[in-house]
């Protein structure tokens, strides 16, 4: 499937100089939709993955339906103040600003193999937070899967040594 025909270019949003691809209209139409999350999960199985990670917030869009389709658990990756218990935490930079994220401190068992699911690959700085925070708790990383992937902004040589799959690549 062509998912591009799926994804709208937003010029100058959410700051002036950037271009946004929002993916809502390929949420908003299910065979699409269904079809992508298809493609992660057939990943998710080759990596012999055990539970979904998604950050804030469009890896919850992802993540969700591939977890519940492989009948895993599925972990939110938070922003601050989000999660009611003790977390752990990292900080990063984004492609235009800074952030931080969280999880629940007993989110991961050690030893367990996840993949992280999100909507975007860009500067990498957050899938390379959320692996350090999975990694703190003592998972192990098998894959990270996105829909999109902006390739100018070299996000998959912050990931060295990690799997990565991607529905679709952008100059």
């Amino acid at each position: 499937m062509d998912y591009k025909k799926y994804i709208a270019d937003i010029q100058d949003f959410p700051i002036e100089g950037i271009l946004f691809r929002d993916i809502t209209p390929l949420m908003g139409d299910g065979e699409a939709f269904h079809s992508a999350t298809q493609e992660v999960v057939q990943f998710a199985r080759e990596v012999n993955a055990e539970i979904v990670v998604g950050p804030e917030s469009r890896g919850f869009i992802f993540g969700c339906p591939v977890a519940f389709e492989l009948g895993i658990g599925f972990v939110p990756v938070r922003k601050p103040g989000k999660l009611p218990r003790e977390t752990v935490s990292f900080s990063y930079a984004l492609e235009y600003g800074k952030n931080e994220l969280h999880v629940h401190k007993d989110s991961i068992k050690p030893g367990q193999r996840v993949l992280i699911v999100d909507d975007l690959l860009a500067t990498g700085g957050t899938v390379e937070a959320t692996i350090r925070l999975i990694e703190q708790l003592g998972g192990i990383v098998v894959g990270c899967a996105f829909l999109i992937e902006l390739d100018a902004l070299k996000g998959r040589d912050v990931l060295k040594g990690y799997p990565i799959f991607t529905l679709v690549n952008y100059d």
